[in-house]
């Protein structure tokens, strides 16, 4: 259930990476959120967006260029050896492939069994029957135990993966496009086993991905990201019902609808122009260029977050 605490905490994050001789690509560039103890929240964005990039940040996998991040109300980059023990255990990751994620030299039981293995949580029959116990909980049998990655099948995979990062009991895992290397019809089996696991563990995640229809069924908000920068950030139907940002209209209105009467007659917001270098950005807001609301003021100086209605920010200069 979710409540009022946060549990996860972004201020100012930035991740430059090196690209040559005094260039820097803008992977992540001044991002800020929070996420309460027991929630979803959905990222989403076009490919190098840097939602990726912000999952790893998050977890402590790349050092930021700037910013910080708190974990339960401590700094994430500056935690002592035992704290930063800690939050490995409470920090987890769900990888977007199941099968490159997983060593295919190692057992099934053996890929569950590694973070317990680390940090010395069991040993002998005790570690079998926890094994036992996350293959039950993510739908697979005891018998899966000595078999290898290859020997099944993607949805399969993603389950094994998914039992690999609840063994050492995470409160926080980071979903980072779980779905999208999956088969249409095995996808929403897997948002549903996290929606099940979530209630009965009481997880928090940050769920990032491509399908906004299936970020709109598992989270509780929804935050969009384009180019390293946050743009818009409500609650799921919220944003889904009232979008305000240009971008996140543009997004929305890209989603394919069943109804072939209700798709014709929808208008489509068609971006113009070419994303922007995160290499040689503008000062000015980064969508200024394909945006047709822009004015000499977004070219100028980038929008700032702010709220417009009860818990719905959003970053544009046309809202003001």
């Amino acid at each position: 259930m979710m409540g009022d605490k946060k549990l996860v905490e972004v201020k100012h994050l930035k991740k430059y990476f090196s690209v040559g001789k005094n260039l820097k690509l803008k992977a992540i560039d001044d991002v800020s959120f929070s996420i309460n103890e027991g929630e979803t929240l959905g990222l989403v964005g076009e490919s190098g967006c840097g939602k990726t990039t912000t999952g790893r940040s998050i977890l402590g996998l790349y050092e930021p260029t700037a910013g910080e991040v708190s974990f339960d109300g401590i700094d994430v980059y500056k935690m002592g050896r035992k704290q930063e023990e800690g939050f490995r255990r409470s920090a987890q990751m769900i990888f977007q492939d199941p099968y490159a994620s997983l060593n295919p030299r190692m057992t099934v039981g053996d890929i569950i069994a590694e973070g317990i293995d680390i940090h010395k949580l069991c040993t002998g029959e005790e570690r079998t029957k926890k094994i036992y116990e996350l293959l039950n909980l993510v739908g697979l049998n005891k018998d899966h135990i000595n078999r290898f990655p290859h020997e099944f099948s993607g949805g399969q995979r993603q389950r094994i993966g998914i039992a690999r990062a609840l063994a050492i009991q995470p409160k926080f895992i980071v979903c980072d496009e779980p779905i999208s290397a999956l088969d249409v019809s095995i996808q929403a089996q897997i948002v549903n086993l996290l929606m099940d696991l979530q209630q009965k563990l009481n997880l928090t995640y940050l769920f990032i991905a491509h399908d906004l229809s299936m970020v709109k069924h598992i989270s509780n908000r929804v935050a969009v990201m384009y180019l390293g920068a946050i743009f818009e950030i409500a609650e799921s139907m919220e944003l889904y019902d009232h979008p305000m940002h240009p971008y996140t209209k543009a997004l929305l209105s890209a989603i394919p609808v069943a109804d072939p009467k209700i798709e014709k007659s929808r208008e489509r917001v068609l971006l113009k122009g070419d994303v922007p270098s995160p290499i040689h950005s503008n000062p000015g807001c980064k969508f200024a260029g394909r945006c047709q609301f822009a004015s000499s003021i977004c070219r100028e100086k980038p929008p700032e977050m702010r709220e417009i209605s009860k818990g719905h920010y959003a970053a544009c200069h046309a809202l003001d």
